[in-house]
């Protein structure tokens, strides 16, 4: 109930600044907006149309600059950044973490960078350099450098005093604290909870937990949030090749990780990215979408080219025409099903070359009976429609086919274009609708051409 009125609280105050917006009160909506999180101060930016969100911008104190735009979409943020020079850049970038500064200066221009760079103490910089030597969607790209290691010979006592002298300076969602050798390797891990609750003349070695397991820096950031998921971590650490610890990553990046999958898989079917502005201009909107319609297009086509080979069918037996919709219709539900869970099992990691044979012998079981049973009820629609037992044959068995090739297809496209380096999520739905529609066309009117003619 409490989290419901948070909620509802946030919405009702950030619909008030709208409302100030609109009436032009601008010493108001500024004290509005900067009393806002970093976080709604971005959905407000986000849900204004650009000449409004300049005004707004201007608006947002420099201290919080810097965290608002890491809230924002990629598209958005791009906006804002062209409309910033090199002094306000470097002035929101001022503050930030390194995590969150990597994720700033990959949208920044080469002479910018740089000179942000310049900018930091020589420790920042090099841990900001390590940063980005990784991909964004890695491991190394999600995490933070600024961490807390122990050695496994010092007691509690000396841990306890020295967080003590550096509590002000300790990272957030510090859960535990990285013990490390005097090579730098990862050893294991002390949790705050077994340093508070031991004696404090124990060793850390002692205490300590190793049950916390490592994370590559090249590992795949889809890979890193399914470990968070599974093991409910709120932090883990990354090392490189050789064993030496290179940062941690906190749950709040993981959460990230998770937000823009599920944006991913759901803008991807539309063929739209994640992070596109709802406000983008027209033909930026345009060009992007332009390409997915083209494609369609041609699928569309090859469809019609089909149905073309059939065409005195179709002249002979009206009631085909009427009834190729639904052949079509079913096997794209069908195949939409299972590529949708087939998507999301690679994204979790469960689906492999290795439980594929299990996958597809599982769904085919599935589209058999599913294909009996609406087989079975739309031959019976089209005999007492139009009073023909052979088109209720027809229909029923290129409604069996149909499901049964869209299942097939759901199961197998999206491993065999993630093994192509395609993103299953944007490609898998114009190839899913073609296969149906063609395999769908072809085994009603070839049925009814070699049976009604």
């Amino acid at each position: 109930m409490i989290e419901l009125a948070d909620t509802t609280a946030e919405a009702d105050r950030i619909d008030l600044l709208h409302q100030v917006l609109e009436s032009g009160s601008v010493r108001k909506a500024t004290r509005m907006l900067n009393a806002l999180h970093p976080a709604e101060i971005a959905h407000v930016l986000q849900s204004l149309p650009p000449p409004q969100r300049r005004i707004v911008w201007r608006m947002v104190e420099d201290a919080t600059g810097g965290e608002v735009l890491l809230y924002l979409n990629d598209d958005v943020r791009e906006e804002i950044l062209r409309g910033m020079d090199a002094t306000e850049i470097l002035a929101a970038a001022e503050g930030l973490d390194v995590d969150d500064l990597a994720d700033l200066v990959q949208d920044l221009p080469a002479k910018v960078t740089a000179e942000v760079l310049s900018s930091l103490d020589e420790q920042r910089r090099e841990r900001l350099e390590t940063a980005l030597s990784y991909p964004e969607d890695s491991a190394g790209g999600l995490m933070n450098p600024d961490m807390v290691t122990v050695r496994p010979e010092v007691t509690l006592d000396v841990v306890l005093r020295y967080l003590r002298r550096r509590k002000d300076r300790l990272p957030e969602l510090t859960d535990n604290l990285i013990v490390i050798s005097r090579q730098g390797r990862y050893l294991g891990v002390l949790y705050l909870t077994d340093l508070l609750t031991n004696d404090p003349d124990d060793s850390v070695a002692e205490v300590m937990s190793l049950d916390v397991q490592s994370i590559p820096a090249d590992a795949k950031a889809r890979d890193v949030a399914n470990r968070f998921e599974q093991l409910d971590l709120v932090s883990a650490p990354v090392i490189d090749l050789e064993g030496r610890v290179l940062g941690r990553i906190t749950v709040d990046d993981v959460m990230d990780v998770i937000r823009e999958e599920a944006d991913h898989q759901f803008l991807g079917h539309a063929g739209l990215s994640e992070g596109e502005d709802m406000f983008a201009p027209v033909l930026l909107s345009a060009r992007r979408r332009a390409i997915w319609l083209g494609i369609n297009l041609m699928t569309a086509f090859l469809a019609a080219w089909v149905i073309g080979l059939f065409e005195a069918t179709i002249e002979k037996v009206v009631a085909l025409a009427v009834l190729m919709p639904v052949v079509a219709s079913m096997g794209g539900i069908a195949g939409t099903q299972t590529l949708t869970l087939a998507i999301r099992g690679i994204a979790l990691g469960q689906l492999s070359t290795k439980n594929i044979r299990w996958l597809v012998s599982k769904e085919m079981a599935v589209a058999v009976l599913n294909g009996l049973l609406w087989a079975l009820v739309v031959a019976a629609i089209a005999w007492l429609w139009f009073g023909s037992s052979a088109i209720a044959l027809i229909i029923a068995a290129a409604i069996i086919l149909n499901v049964l090739a869209a299942a097939l297809t759901g199961a197998l496209l999206p491993l065999l274009l993630d093994r192509l380096g395609i993103d299953p999520a944007l490609a898998g739905g114009v190839i899913l609708t073609t296969v149906t529609d063609v395999v769908g066309f072809l085994s009603f009117l070839g049925l009814a051409t070699v049976f009604l003619l």
